[in-house]
C-alpha cells in the first residue's frame, strides 16, 4: 500500500494508463455445430435441423465464430497473458501495483472437465506468474457474473480515491467453453478470452466520472445458473453446466439496463448525446442494439449516431467478463476497424449478467 499519503491528497480521479488482452488462437466457426445434437429443456430433441438452428442463432446473436483456449490453457493462463500485455504497455514497475483484481466466474477448469478450481485464487496465481515480490500488492478474485471486470474497475476507483492505492491491475478472464452443455443451443454463444487494464491515480480531473451498480436477486437470481445437461441419457449426469433462461433474461435486460445506464449518466450530469462511445458487454448483438435503442428513447431521442457502439461478438463470441476489456484494448490499439477513442471523449461502459447484476460507468479519456 501507499506509504507517503501526502502525495495523494489532491487525487481527483482514476484513469486507465494501460490495457492488454489475450484472444485464443482456436477459431470455432458456426459450422462446427452442424453435427451437434440439441435438446429442449424437457429432454426432447429439437425438431429443427442444426443448419436451421445455426442460421437463426446467427440472425439473433450476430455470432459467426468464436474463440476457444487450447488444451493446455486455463483461465489464469489467459489472465496472466493479458496482464503481461498491459504491464508491458504501461512500462511501469510491476512492484508498484497495489491491487490485482481478477474477475471470473468459474476459476481454472482443466480440459476434459467442468470442475472448477479456485484455490488458490486466480489473482494469487497470476501474481505468482508475474513474479511480483511486494506483499502489499493485494490479490483477490471477484465473481460477479459478466459485469465482474467493470465492477473490479469500480472497486479500484474506490481504493484510489480513498488514498489507499495508486495503481490497480484489473483482469477479466473466462474459459466458458469448458462449462457449457454441448446439447444446449445456448452453448454456441460462449467463448474464451481475457482482457486487462491498469487504472491509476490522476490529478487531472479526467477518468471515471460516475458509476452505478444494481443486483436484482429477489425475482431474477436464477436467470443464469448451473444445471444438468439437456440430453435425457447423458453420460455426464453428475456434471452441471451453465444454463440460461434466454427469453426472460432478454426482457430483463431491455427493461433494467437502460435505467441503470441513465442513473450513471445523471450522476455525471450528462445527456446521452454527450457520449462518444458505448462499450457494452458483448452478450447478444440483437439485445445490445435493443438496449441502446431503449436508452435513447429515455431521452426522447430516436437517431443513434453511426459507430457509437462498437461490437466484437461476431468474431469473438461472448466471453463474459472479458468482452469489455478486450473491446477497449482493441480500440485503443487501433485494431478495430473504423473505431477510435480520442482525448476528451466520454465513453459509457455497461454490463449485465448472472446475479442478476447490472453496472454502468461513465469515463472521460
Amino acid at each position: 500500500m501507499i506509504e507517503n499519503q501526502e502525495r495523494f491528497d489532491k487525487v481527483l480521479g482514476a484513469v486507465f494508463t494501460a490495457t492488454g488482452s489475450f484472444i485464443p488462437s482456436l477459431c470455432v466457426p458456426n459450422d462446427a455445430f452442424l453435427t451437434a445434437r440439441f435438446f429442449n429443456t424437457d429432454g426432447t430433441p429439437v425438431e429443427k435441423t442444426p443448419q436451421k438452428i445455426i442460421e437463426k442463432f446467427k440472425e439473433i446473436t450476430g455470432i459467426s465464430e468464436r474463440r476457444y483456449g487450447t488444451q493446455h490453457q486455463k483461465a489464469s493462463d489467459m489472465g496472466f497473458l493479458s496482464a503481461s500485455a498491459a504491464l508491458s504497455s504501461s512500462g511501469m514497475d510491476k512492484e508498484k501495483l497495489d491491487y490485482i483484481i481478477v474477475a471470473h466466474n468459474f476459476g481454472d477448469v482443466a480440459y476434459g472437465s467442468n470442475r472448477t478450481d479456485m484455490v488458490p485464487t486466480l489473482a494469487s496465481r497470476i501474481k505468482h506468474r508475474l513474479q511480483i515480490h511486494n506483499p502489499d500488492c493485494v490479490a483477490y478474485d471477484l465473481p460477479f457474473g459478466c459485469p465482474g471486470w467493470l465492477e473490479g474497475i469500480i472497486q479500484a476507483n474506490y481504493f484510489i480515491r480513498s488514498g489507499d492505492a495508486r495503481h490497480c491491475l484489473v483482469i477479466g478472464t473466462e474459459m466458458l467453453s469448458r462449462v457449457i452443455d454441448p446439447h444446449d443451443r445456448d452453448s454456441m454463444l460462449y467463448s474464451d478470452g481475457s482482457g486487462a487494464a491498469i487504472i491509476s491515480a490522476s490529478h487531472t480531473g479526467k477518468g471515471i466520472m460516475a458509476h452505478k451498480t444494481q443486483t436484482h436477486a429477489l425475482d431474477h437470481a436464477m436467470l443464469l445458473k448451473m444445471g444438468q445437461s439437456y440430453h435425457p441419457t447423458s453420460e455426464n449426469e453428475e456434471n452441471i453446466f451453465l444454463k440460461m433462461k434466454g427469453r426472460k433474461l432478454y426482457e430483463f435486460a431491455l427493461t433494467q439496463v437502460p435505467l441503470v445506464i441513465k442513473a450513471a449518466l445523471d450522476k455525471a450530469h450528462l445527456h446521452i448525446r454527450d457520449i462518444n462511445k458505448v462499450l457494452i458487454h458483448q452478450a447478444n448483438e440483437k439485445m445490445d442494439v435493443a438496449i441502446l435503442e431503449r436508452l435513447f428513447k429515455l431521452y426522447n431521442e430516436t437517431s443513434i449516431p453511426d459507430n457509437l457502439m462498437p461490437m466484437t461478438i461476431s468474431k469473438l463470441g461472448n466471453n463474459s467478463v472479458a468482452t469489455i476489456p478486450i473491446l477497449l484494448d482493441l480500440i485503443l490499439n487501433g485494431k478495430l476497424k473504423d473505431q477510435e477513442i480520442r482525448s476528451g471523449d466520454k465513453v459509457l461502459f455497461a454490463s449485465v449478467g448472472a446475479g442478476m447484476n447490472i453496472n454502468a460507468l461513465v469515463y472521460q479519456f
